[in-house]
C-alpha cells in the first residue's frame, strides 16, 4: 500500500501534476493558449488605444482645421459658380476663361501636385481618425456584451436576488406563541 501511495505522491504530490507537465510537452495546453490569447489581446488593444488616443487640441489647432475645410467647399461652390456665370455673362467668362488658357503648363503641374497633396494628406488624416474610432470601438467591445448579458439577465428575470416565487417561510413556534400570548 505504501509503495502505491508513493508512487500516485510522485505523479500528483506537492501541488504538481507530471501527466499534465509531459503532455504540455507534445500537445499544447488549450487553456493556457487561451490565457495567453487574452493577455495578448488586451495588450494590443492597450497599444492601440494609446497610439490613437485624441490629445486635447488648443485654439490655435481648431483654427487651423477650420482652414484646412475650406479649400474643398470653395473649389466645388468656385465650380458652380464659374457654370452659373457662363450662362450669365458669356462674354466676361469668355475673357477670364482666355486669361486661363494663358497660364504656362508648369504651373498648372505644380497646381496639381499642391492639391494632389492636399487632398492625399486629408485622406490619411481621415483615415487614420478612423482607425482610432475603430481602435476604439473594438475595446469598447468586451463591456458592451457584458451590459447586454446583465441586461438580458434583467429581461428575464434571472440573475435578481429576490426574484422570482419566494418559498412559504417555515412556522415559527416561539413566535406563535407570542403572538398568542399577546393577543389573549
Amino acid at each position: 500500500m505504501g509503495l502505491i501511495a508513493e508512487f500516485w505522491r510522485m505523479l500528483f504530490g506537492d501541488g504538481r501534476n507530471v501527466v499534465t507537465e509531459t503532455m504540455s510537452a507534445f500537445r499544447e495546453n488549450p487553456e493556457w493558449a487561451a490565457r495567453r490569447e487574452a493577455a495578448i489581446r488586451q495588450a494590443a488593444l492597450g497599444q492601440f488605444a494609446a497610439e490613437f488616443g485624441l490629445p486635447r487640441r488648443g485654439l490655435f489647432d481648431r483654427f487651423i482645421d477650420g482652414l484646412n475645410r475650406l479649400p474643398r467647399p470653395m473649389l466645388a461652390f468656385g465650380t458652380l459658380g464659374l457654370f452659373v456665370v457662363a450662362m450669365a455673362d458669356p462674354i466676361w467668362f469668355a475673357a477670364r476663361m482666355q486669361g486661363i488658357a494663358l497660364i504656362p503648363e508648369p504651373l498648372w503641374w505644380l497646381m496639381g501636385a499642391i492639391v494632389s497633396f492636399y487632398f492625399g494628406a486629408r485622406h490619411q488624416a481621415k483615415g487614420q481618425e478612423f482607425q482610432r474610432s475603430i481602435a476604439e470601438t473594438v475595446a469598447r467591445a468586451g463591456q458592451v456584451t457584458d451590459n447586454i448579458r446583465a441586461l438580458e439577465a434583467l429581461e428575464t428575470g434571472a440573475g435578481l436576488i429576490g426574484d422570482g416565487p419566494e418559498p412559504a417561510p417555515a412556522p415559527n413556534a416561539a413566535l406563535s406563541e407570542w403572538r398568542s400570548k399577546d393577543g389573549a
